[in-house]
């Protein structure tokens, strides 16, 4: 959808913590880390004792450096060796990519094993800092989420994030921290969907013409080409008749950029608030060249019930078209958008449709309060003085917990039992 914010009187008030937050912190912060269940039990494993010879070791090593140095060197190295602790940043920065997207028929696979793609929105996040990133993908990713949508072309709120300037050249400390976040993805196993937009009476929010739309094209899979891991949305709403509209022809002369520069990258362009007729299919599959469906269904109260259906509907057009393609549910509806709030139950409900009736995946939208002062919290469209789940009501918090168990997915992806996340309260004045 396209936003137009307008400053409301209304105050809003939102305090509460995120799910899981002892857990997002220890990986970020080592001291805060709580003690392992190996390390509490009667008589120290082996891999307990080398910890703790190794702790001893290093602070010894250190201790010139002055006590708090030595301990804060020890953990911080003893932590990198550790069997069971992740790649440090060095590591990170020099470890080899591992995730590839791909399609087969109306599914997509990773590595080759066909998976639904459970996705969020995460609009601001080259606005965001790293800390804030690497805590909420921690926290979604354990709750099986696996795919997160950014765009590419942000300026909201006073916050000009765009990775590429209005002739589609590059900016280039965005476009890094877009290339750093595709990077961290693609070593955790995550799919990032990597979204374009057209503006033609705003350039400083989108792309004011062909030419500029090309060449952003050309800097952004240039840049992104050793990565397996994202896909391309070329035109968000790419149909709707306003500053966003890209006609199927130019789709198609875009589409055929990427294919020169990057042949073996998937691509598509969304459409605007509506289920998809025959036209819509023929104009993404045949004359663009496009290799999924991304439609924006509707937002009112009926759509939740009517997406399994839809989804069928749409199947059934790619079958007489005898092209199979997936269909990705982008930006359904969220909270916050307009006067009917969708609760939990209802998001869901839209959740569950579209993998009875065959969709390939389906994101968790979230995005700023129309009707509140400042339209906070602002959610995934502003992440600069707040990470997405401390932004998150509990209507929603119940929805990332509830998401990977509706559709049958285990959200622990390392297979060991977990204790329960601690329930969250949320406190709000509307």
């Amino acid at each position: 959808m396209k936003y137009r914010f307008v400053m409301k009187s209304k105050t809003t008030a939102l305090g509460f913590s995120a799910i899981d937050e002892h857990r997002g912190e220890f990986r970020s912060d080592p001291s805060a880390r709580p003690a392992r269940r190996a390390d509490r039990s009667i008589g120290l494993s082996n891999r307990s004792v080398w910890f703790s010879v190794g702790v001893i070791a290093l602070v010894s090593a250190s201790i010139a450096a002055g006590p708090r140095a030595a301990v804060s060197t020890a953990l911080a190295q003893t932590e990198s060796k550790h069997p069971n602790a992740g790649p440090t940043e060095v590591d990170q920065k020099t470890s080899e990519r591992r995730t590839i997207l791909g399609v087969k028929g109306s599914r997509f696979t990773l590595d080759g094993k066909e998976t639904f793609l459970l996705g969020f929105s995460y609009y601001g996040a080259a606005g965001a800092p790293e800390d804030f990133v690497r805590r909420d993908l921690d926290d979604l990713q354990r709750r099986g989420f696996n795919w997160l949508r950014v765009w590419a072309t942000c300026n909201l709120f006073e916050q000009d994030i765009t990775v590429v300037d209005s002739t589609g050249g590059p900016r280039e400390h965005q476009l890094n921290k877009l290339k750093n976040i595709v990077a961290d993805c693609d070593r955790r196993g995550l799919v990032v969907d990597v979204t374009l937009t057209r503006d033609k009476s705003n350039p400083g929010t989108g792309l004011p013409n062909l030419t500029a739309h090309l060449r952003a094209v050309r800097t952004v899979v240039t840049a992104l080409k050793p990565y397996q891991n994202w896909f391309l949305d070329l035109a968000n709403e790419r149909d709707v008749g306003d500053d966003r509209y890209v006609p199927a022809v130019e789709l198609k002369t875009l589409r055929d950029e990427v294919r020169r520069l990057d042949p073996q990258r998937l691509v598509t362009a969304s459409f605007g608030g509506h289920d998809l007729g025959p036209q819509d299919v023929r104009d993404s599959l045949q004359t663009a060249g496009l290799d999924f469906l991304t439609p924006h269904r509707p937002r009112d109260r009926t759509s939740p019930a009517q997406t399994e259906a839809k989804t069928r509907e749409t199947l059934a057009l790619l079958m007489e078209m005898s092209r199979l393609a997936p269909i990705l549910y982008q930006e359904p509806l969220r909270r916050g958008y307009i006067a009917w709030n969708p609760t939990s139950a209802d998001l869901l409900t839209d959740l569950r449709g579209a993998k009875a009736g065959g969709a390939a995946g389906w994101c968790f939208h979230n995005g700023p309060e129309r009707e509140s002062r400042e339209n906070r919290p602002r959610r995934s469209f502003d992440l600069r003085s707040q990470r997405l789940l401390d932004q998150l009501d509990a209507e929603e918090l119940i929805v990332v917990r509830r998401a990977s168990i509706e559709i049958g997915r285990n959200g622990d992806d390392d297979g060991r039992r977990r204790k329960p996340a601690p329930q969250v309260q949320t406190h709000r004045s509307e």
